[in-house]
C-alpha cells in the first residue's frame, strides 16, 4: 500500500459545534471578524428553506443505563461530524483569508461547506468556485482519466482517501491512518458506552464497531448489528454511504444516527419481511434480473431519531435507512430497514401537506395521508433489498459497474419498487389501512417534495427521472386552470411496471452508458415543473428541515 510522504494536517476544521458556529476557521483573531452585509445575501435567503425541528422522544421509556449511554454516543457523533466536514470540504479550497458572514456560517453548518446542496451544489460564498466532484476524498485537480489510469490495489476502496505526495503522485491513505486521532477518540468512547450498556448484543456491537474504526474492517460489526435483539436504543456510525463521492461513487462518508425504538410501530411492521421472496419472484421484467434471493433476515423497525451527524445531516435529511450496504451481507442475512418516524412526521406535516394543498387536485387531496407516506417511505427502504446486487454479465457488483451513477439509479429503483410492493400487498390483503389510491397520490406529492432537493442529490435526481418518465406515459394529468395534478391510477401502474423493468435491466447489465443517458435525458426539471416548484417557494413552503438536537433538547445531563 502506498504511503504519503507528507504529513496529514492535524488541525480539525469544524463548524458544527452548536454553541460556536461563528468560530469557523478561527485560528487567528481576523478569522472571527464577520463581513458586513448591506443587502440580503444568498445565504440569508436560502436559510429560509429549512424548517427547524426539535429531535425528542419519550425518554421515560429508557433505562437509566440507556440515558447514560446516549450522551457518550452524541460525543462520538460529533466526531463523525468533524470527519464528514473534512470529506465534504476539500482542504485545498479552504482559504484562511475569507471572512464569512453570520448567515453564511449558519448556512455552511447545514451544507457542511460553502455549496448549496439543495441548489445543485451552487456556491453561496463569494470567491468559492464549483464543488469538486470528488469532494474531499481526492485531490481537487484529479481527473477521472488520471484516476482510472493509476495502478493501485485499493484506489476504489470505500475507506481510503486519495492524496498527492511531495512528487505529485497519487497515493491512497486508509481512513484509520488519515483520521488516526479522531477515530481513536471515537473508538474509546464506544468502549465506554459498551461498558454502560445493559443489552448484551448492543454491547457486543459497540465493541466491534470500536475495533472497526481502528482497522476499516466493518463486516464483523455489521453482522453484529444485524444480530441485535431487544435493544431500546440503536447507533448507526461510521463511513457508510457513497453519495458524497460524485467522481467515482466509491468513497464512504462518515455519519451517525442515534435512534430510540418505537416498539408499537415496529411490531406492526414485522409481518412484511416474510413476503420478500414472493415479491422478488413477482417483479416485472426478465427472470435473470431477479434471480438472486433477498436475505432471509430482513428486519423492519420504526424509531424516533434523537441525533443526526455527518453525511445524513447534510442538506436534505434522511427519514429512513436501509443497511448494511455490503452486498454479501445483504444476500446472506438481509438488511435492517429503519423508519425514522418523528423526522418523517415533521416532513409530512410541514412540507408534504402544504405541497399537496397547492399542487394536488382538490378531489384527490383526501388521499394524502401519513400512513401512506410512512408506507411509501418504508417500502422504499425494503425495495433496496429486491432486484439484483451483482451484474448478470460478469461486470462485478452493480455498484462497481455503474460507478458514480449507481446511487441515483438505486434510489430510483427503491422508489419505484417500493410502490410495486405496496400495490402487491394491497392486492393480497396484507395492507388493510386506507386504500391503494392513498399511496399513489401521496407518491406523486412526494415527487414534488423530493425533486426540490436538486440534481446534486441522488434522491432528487431519481425523482426528476421518474416525474418525466411518468409524464410521458400519462401517469398523471395537469389541470391548466388550477395548476394542480391528479393521478391516473391505471396509467401510473403501467408506468411503474415499465420503469421498474428498465431500471432492473440497467442494473443487471451494469449498463453505465445507458444509465448516464437516462439520467441526462430525464434527470432534468422542465419549464412547467420549475414554474410549479417556484410557486411552492413563493408560498414559503420549506424544502427541508434542520434540527435542534443534543443532550439539552433531550433533557439529559
Amino acid at each position: 500500500m502506498n504511503q504519503i510522504k507528507t504529513s496529514m494536517p492535524k488541525q480539525v476544521y469544524t463548524i458544527f459545534l452548536l454553541a460556536s458556529c461563528m468560530l469557523l476557521f478561527a485560528c487567528e483573531e481576523k478569522k472571527e471578524e464577520m463581513k458586513e452585509e448591506s443587502t440580503t445575501s444568498i445565504a440569508e435567503e436560502r436559510l429560509k428553506i429549512y424548517a427547524p425541528v426539535k429531535l425528542t422522544t419519550d425518554m421515560d421509556q429508557l433505562s437509566e443505563s440507556d440515558k447514560k449511554v446516549i450522551p457518550i454516543l452524541i460525543e462520538v457523533a460529533k466526531i463523525m461530524d468533524e470527519l464528514f466536514y473534512q470529506e465534504a470540504f476539500p482542504e485545498e479550497i479552504r482559504n484562511d483569508e475569507i471572512a464569512f458572514s453570520k448567515a453564511e456560517l449558519a448556512f455552511m453548518k447545514i451544507n457542511y461547506g460553502p455549496w448549496d446542496r439543495l441548489n445543485n451544489n451552487e456556491p453561496f460564498v463569494e470567491g468559492i468556485g464549483e464543488k469538486p466532484k470528488g469532494a474531499g476524498f481526492y485531490p481537487i485537480d484529479i481527473t477521472k482519466k488520471e484516476f482510472e489510469a493509476w495502478e493501485s490495489e485499493d484506489k476504489s476502496s470505500l475507506y481510503t482517501l486519495i492524496k498527492r505526495n511531495e512528487a505529485g503522485e497519487l497515493v491512497s491513505i486508509p481512513y484509520h491512518q488519515a483520521f488516526e486521532a479522531e477515530v481513536k477518540k471515537a473508538s474509546d468512547l464506544l468502549r465506554q458506552a459498551a461498558e454502560l450498556a445493559d443489552n448484551e448484543s448492543f454491547k457486543k456491537y459497540l465493541n466491534l464497531r470500536a475495533d472497526a474504526l481502528l482497522t476499516d474492517e466493518y463486516k464483523e460489526s455489521d453482522i453484529a448489528w444485524m444480530d441485535l435483539e431487544g435493544n431500546s436504543i440503536d447507533f448507526i456510525v461510521g463511513p457508510i454511504e457513497t453519495y458524497e463521492d460524485q467522481l467515482n461513487g466509491a468513497k464512504a462518508a462518515h455519519e451517525a444516527y442515534i435512534l430510540v425504538k418505537d416498539k408499537v410501530w415496529s411490531k406492526r411492521l414485522e409481518k412484511y419481511a416474510a413476503f420478500m421472496q414472493e415479491l422478488q419472484d413477482g417483479l416485472p421484467g426478465d427472470a435473470k434480473y431477479k434471480a438472486e434471493k433477498p436475505g432471509s433476515n430482513a428486519q423492519l423497525n420504526a424509531y424516533d431519531v434523537v441525533y443526526y451527524a455527518g453525511d445524513c445531516n447534510s442538506g436534505s435529511k434522511t427519514i429512513a435507512v436501509n443497511l448494511p450496504n455490503d452486498e454479501e451481507i445483504q444476500i446472506s442475512k438481509g438488511t435492517r430497514r429503519s423508519q425514522l418516524k418523528n423526522a418523517m412526521r415533521a416532513k409530512f406535516d410541514q412540507i408534504l401537506v402544504p405541497i399537496a394543498d397547492m399542487l394536488i387536485a382538490e378531489d384527490q387531496r383526501k388521499h394524502i395521508t401519513f400512513d401512506a407516506f410512512f408506507g411509501n417511505t418504508m417500502f422504499h427502504e425494503v425495495a433496496h433489498g429486491l432486484g439484483i446486487k451483482n451484474t448478470v454479465n460478469g461486470k462485478g457488483t452493480v455498484r462497481e459497474a455503474l460507478g458514480a451513477s449507481a446511487s441515483a439509479l438505486e434510489e430510483g429503483k427503491a422508489d419505484i419498487l417500493g410502490l410495486y410492493m405496496v400495490t402487491q400487498l394491497f392486492e393480497k390483503g396484507e395492507i388493510d389501512e386506507g386504500v391503494l389510491e392513498d399511496n399513489y397520490v401521496t407518491f406523486l406529492a412526494g415527487i414534488f417534495r423530493s425533486v426540490r432537493f436538486g440534481a446534486s442529490s441522488a434522491h432528487g435526481k431519481a425523482n426528476m427521472v421518474r416525474f418525466n418518465f411518468f409524464e410521458e406515459m400519462g401517469a398523471f394529468n395537469r389541470d391548466e386552470a388550477s395548476g394542480t395534478y391528479s393521478v391516473d391510477m391505471e396509467k401510473m401502474r403501467e408506468a411503474m411496471n415499465a420503469l421498474s423493468t428498465l431500471i432492473l435491466q440497467l442494473q443487471g447489465d451494469g449498463d453505465q452508458e445507458g444509465v448516464v443517458k437516462l439520467l441526462d435525458e430525464k434527470g432534468v426539471i422542465g419549464e412547467q415543473l420549475q414554474a410549479d416548484l417556484d410557486r411552492l417557494g413563493d408560498a414559503g413552503i420549506p424544502v427541508d428541515i434542520v434540527f435542534e438536537q443534543g443532550v439539552d433538547v433531550l433533557g439529559l445531563k
